[in-house]
């Protein structure tokens, strides 16, 4: 019999099971290990005595397909799986993507677009009265009135689009045993309306007593104002200690009522969720496709925390983990890394021991564990908060108790680091140790821009704290003799980035003295800070004006700038700059972007200029 969970009718009846308890729809293919989600909640059901049946990536075009287990005693558990399956499908620009990282060999098509809908559906066609949760990133951000970009509208809450009777938003470890241990007692989906972390259906408000009515989705729909006030007071209520009741009036489909958040998991919690029996591997049916390829990017890293009290504008974390940082034991993340070393694939490198922010290692502030996260305040946005914990201590020891076990010969830190975070703190001994032995030649830090103007609206730090964070950088490395590069990720076409800004920011990237491989365009992803930006044009925090770049013709122009180099860019770089009114950027100089015209078949001083390898990149230094 395999170790795996079933994901089949044959495998299931080894096990000996005529039923399952649970029957886990799920969109991504089947890896059993705990960075995926659907793996961990997978085997805590198990852990409490629960039979759990894995259909993945089942045929949403045939009805048979999600008959393969049979009905489930207890119920369906649905999810898109570690990613939106809108954002696995589609680019920034709306085109389908090549190549999917959770699907085996990589193919595309193998989950549908809106997959928690299209899953509850197709579910509810066969079993009538089945109940149906949903969770995971998906349902998790839309589990009220949201922008959707792909259709650039409002639309409702998933519960309602898709049928399902109960979400379990965030991470869902606490709500999806209490939800299990609710219905094994007898107990109907119906009546299930008191557990935290989760989002049901009401047609009345009588059992409630205290809650904040949000404007109802027929306001929202409409008015972009009455959205922006309404995503305020949801991003206010993210807070497992603070938060409120929120519910929000669909009209004749009912309220959709949000419970506080799950508490979050304690140490011991977290130890015994990545403690778990996972196979740490792909299904073996996925062999004959060549495994799946998001699995070798994580195979040989440690998850250390959860939670991020960072507070990125264009980042859904505080809507879907929470801004308290949730941690593991050491002791834990030390079995993990000392399994590594019996593996016959290990070559002594761990890749990265992180999470959202992978120095993070414990709450920002005393205050949080009773009082919870400040609602109108943000730990180190415009500036670190006098009352802010900067420690680097315990995270330093791990590395080194990690660096130490028999077999390990480095371990890379590759997950986000904050600069802002490191320059807070006086002790140097973490950014020493970083720069000397868990840097991979790059260190990938993202300051995102260099307008402060831009960096407000992204919730980030003033640019001269990432300047302040090179110069360190620099002299950190001379130090040890060693030759590292700082890469740094930009953004284009953010709220509040217009032309002028992007020219800054192009202008920063010439005296870089190289070329962004890559850039990012904002995403309008749900429940972000940002998309509601983008969507109404206000601020939701500070409910001021904020100019949103939306012609696709001009973000591509502000794409263009990042990329200036680029001789296929020439026509875009040229008509940004005559309409930045900075023609001055174009000419043989060597403050110049461009040239007063595309020469063809030859390369211009500009594209010709390459990064000294010794030292362009790895502090920005500007030539």
């Amino acid at each position: 019999m395999s170790g795996f969970l079933p994901i089949n009718r044959k495998e299931m009846k080894e096990r000996g099971w005529a039923q399952p308890d649970f029957v886990y729809v799920v969109g991504d293919a089947y890896v059993d290990h705990s960075s995926f989600g659907s793996a961990i909640i997978g085997r805590l059901l198990e852990a409490h005595g629960y039979k759990v049946a894995m259909l993945c990536q089942p045929d949403w075009k045939d009805e048979k397909s999600i008959r393969e287990f049979g009905e489930p005693r207890l119920a369906f558990l649905v999810s898109a799986g570690n990613m939106d399956s809108m954002v696995n499908h589609y680019s920034v620009s709306k085109k389908h993507r090549l190549t999917d990282a959770y699907s085996p060999g990589g193919k595309t098509g193998c989950r549908p677009d809106r997959a928690v809908t299209v899953y509850s559906n197709l579910i509810r066609r066969t079993y009538k009265h089945t109940p149906i949760i949903l969770g995971g990133i998906e349902a998790s951000l839309r589990r009220l009135s949201h922008y959707d970009y792909w259709s650039d509208k409002v639309r409702r809450s998933v519960l309602i689009d898709s049928g399902a009777d109960l979400i379990s938003y965030g991470m869902g470890e606490h709500s999806i045993i209490e939800i299990a241990e609710a219905l094994d007692s007898g107990l109907s989906i119906e009546d299930i309306t008191f557990i935290r972390g989760t989002v049901y259906r009401t047609k009345t408000l009588e059992n409630l007593s205290e809650y904040i009515l949000l404007p109802s989705f027929e306001k929202t729909e409409t008015d972009k104002r009455a959205y922006a006030e309404s995503f305020r007071i949801q991003h206010e209520n993210t807070d497992a200690i603070t938060a409120k009741v929120l519910v929000e009036d669909n009209s004749t489909r009912g309220y959709v009522v949000v419970n506080p958040p799950a508490l979050p998991l304690t140490v011991q919690e977290m130890d015994d969720v990545y403690d778990l029996p996972y196979q740490r591997a792909w299904h073996p049916v996925y062999d004959k496709d060549g495994g799946i390829p998001a699995f070798s990017e994580i195979k040989y890293s440690i998850t250390n925390n959860r939670g991020c009290f960072g507070g990125c504008n264009f980042c859904a974390l505080t809507y879907h983990q929470g801004r308290t940082v949730q941690v593991r034991s050491h002791a834990s993340m030390l079995r993990e890394a000392q399994l590594f070393t019996t593996e016959k694939d290990f070559k002594g490198n761990i890749h990265d021991v992180g999470g959202p922010t992978a120095d993070f290692r414990m709450p920002s502030c005393e205050k949080q564990l009773t009082k919870g996260v400040c609602a109108h305040k943000q730990c180190l946005f415009p500036k670190p908060c006098r009352n802010l914990k900067v420690d680097h201590s315990d995270y330093l020891n791990l590395l080194r108790k990690m660096k130490a076990i028999p077999g390990v010969k480095k371990i890379f830190v590759r997950s986000g680091i904050r600069f802002d975070y490191l320059m807070a703190d006086n002790d140097r001994s973490f950014f020493k140790e970083l720069v000397r032995d868990h840097v991979s030649g790059q260190l990938r830090v993202a300051p995102e821009h260099v307008s402060d103007q831009v960096l407000s609206c992204m919730g980030k730090p003033r640019h001269a704290v990432y300047e302040n964070f090179l110069k360190e950088f620099d002299k950190i490395t001379k130090a040890c003799h060693k030759e590292q590069y700082a890469i740094p990720y930009f953004m284009s076409s953010h709220p509040g980035c217009g032309l002028k800004e992007a020219v800054e920011l192009a202008e920063y990237i010439r005296d870089l003295g190289y070329t962004p491989e890559q850039v990012q365009d904002f995403y309008p992803t749900p429940a972000t800070v940002s998309t509601c930006m983008y969507y109404t044009g206000l601020n939701p925090l500070t409910m001021e004006p904020v100019y949103v770049p939306k012609n696709p013709h001009e973000k591509a122009m502000q794409r263009a700038l990042i990329q200036f180099k680029d001789p296929k860019n020439y026509d875009l770089v040229k008509e940004a700059l005559c309409k930045a009114g900075r023609t001055d950027l174009i000419g043989f100089g060597k403050e110049c972007l461009i040239p007063p015209r595309k020469i063809a078949g030859k390369k211009t001083a500009a594209q010709k200029k390459k990064p000294d390898g010794k030292t362009a990149i790895k502090r920005g230094k500007r030539k």
